[in-house]
């Protein structure tokens, strides 16, 4: 057995949880395995898995209720996978908490990006760490934000939104979790405020703003910080 991070396969599809096992293993990390949604949410709480692997069709419940049972008291990264592929459903399962989504068919190199971004994503949620990607640092404590070691002068609306996303690193939020975020819950700004942040942000941030590296919008959905 593997000393690597856990993670969790909630699926009842045997071969696809032999695929994953065999798969992730052979990437160092400690699988185990559940069949549907009770057996997942009970390993949750005695495995303590570092990420999960959650399918939306399980026989039993269906995933979307799973991960709103999971995130009631555990914060462990979830990916969904799904054959799903409308804006809504990945709204609603990034609403509900989930960390990413992969719609089926998907390969196995992406899935291993993504849990290695999730894993990554948990950044200081209070004003103090620094959080570094590519040539990109943001010092939470000074609230300060360096290009190639230069600082960049930043708007304290930019500066929120880019501490938000980078405090949720690899993770796609939405534009209403960014919107209730910035301007609180009540607010009524729409997403062509998130668009005009985005490329400003973007005009600062990036070596090329027409090709982001960093700030990357997912269609329909929201934006997603890359970790690099």
């Amino acid at each position: 057995m593997s000393d690597g991070p856990v993670i969790l396969i909630i699926d009842d599809e045997t071969q696809i949880r032999r695929m994953l096992r065999l798969s992730l293993e052979a990437h160092g990390y400690n699988v185990k395995e559940a069949t549907t949604s009770q057996e997942g949410v009970q390993q949750v709480a005695m495995s303590r898995p570092d990420l999960i692997i959650l399918d939306l069709n399980l026989p039993d419940r269906d995933g979307l209720s799973t991960l709103k049972d999971i995130r009631e008291w555990s914060k462990t990264p979830v990916i969904v996978l799904s054959v799903k592929n409308s804006e809504k459903d990945k709204i609603d399962l990034l609403d509900a908490g989930a960390d990413d989504y992969l719609t089926k068919p998907f390969s196995m190199g992406e899935l291993l990006a993504r849990i290695r971004a999730a894993m990554r994503h948990s950044i200081p949620e209070g004003n103090d760490g620094v959080f570094i990607t590519g040539n990109l640092t943001i010092d939470f404590a000074r609230r300060i934000v360096l290009k190639n070691s230069e600082e960049i002068k930043l708007t304290p609306t930019e500066y929120s939104f880019l501490k938000l996303l980078a405090q949720n690193a690899g993770k796609v939020l939405t534009h209403n979790q960014i919107i209730d975020d910035l301007w609180g819950i009540n607010s009524q700004p729409d997403t062509s405020y998130l668009r005009v942040y985005a490329l400003q942000l973007r005009k600062k941030i990036e070596d090329d703003p027409a090709k982001p590296e960093y700030l990357i919008t997912e269609p329909g959905v929201g934006y997603r910080l890359v970790c690099r």
